[in-house]
């Protein structure tokens, strides 16, 4: 599997929006985070390039327009982002986060039922 890239929090805006729908063109990019994010079109253009660099998204050129898609699946950049902020936070200690999160977070009822039984299928599968 090849490595997942860093991703920007801004670069994730761009990101969201081609996992969300696929190709979309740089002008429909552009109008939806202009307006979501009040940045300028150069801000996301640039944005486009890098992930581009990155080898996050790639391009297809018909006629003069281009069409942008991503290279690299949302689940795969969650993962990499999970495990990275475990390793910077937790030193990958997953009982600690977890421990952390539950101590400062109020849960539903529903919620606390949800996770005993993630739990339970996960001691099945030990």
């Amino acid at each position: 599997m090849k490595e997942i890239p860093k991703i920007s929090a801004a670069e994730w805006e761009v990101m969201k929006l081609l996992w969300k729908e696929n190709p979309l063109t740089s002008e429909k990019i552009i109008n939806s985070l202009t307006v979501k994010m009040n940045w300028s079109t150069q801000t996301v253009k640039t944005f486009i390039t890098r992930l581009i660099k990155k080898e996050a998204v790639g391009f297809e050129k018909v006629g003069r327009t281009y069409n942008y898609y991503p290279l690299i699946s949302e689940d795969e950049c969650i993962k990499a982002e999970n495990e990275s902020f475990l390793q910077k936070v937790y030193d990958g200690a997953v009982s600690m986060l977890f421990t952390k999160f539950l101590e400062e977070e109020p849960l539903s009822k529903k919620e606390i039922e949800d996770l005993e039984q993630l739990l339970k299928s996960k001691k099945k599968e030990k």
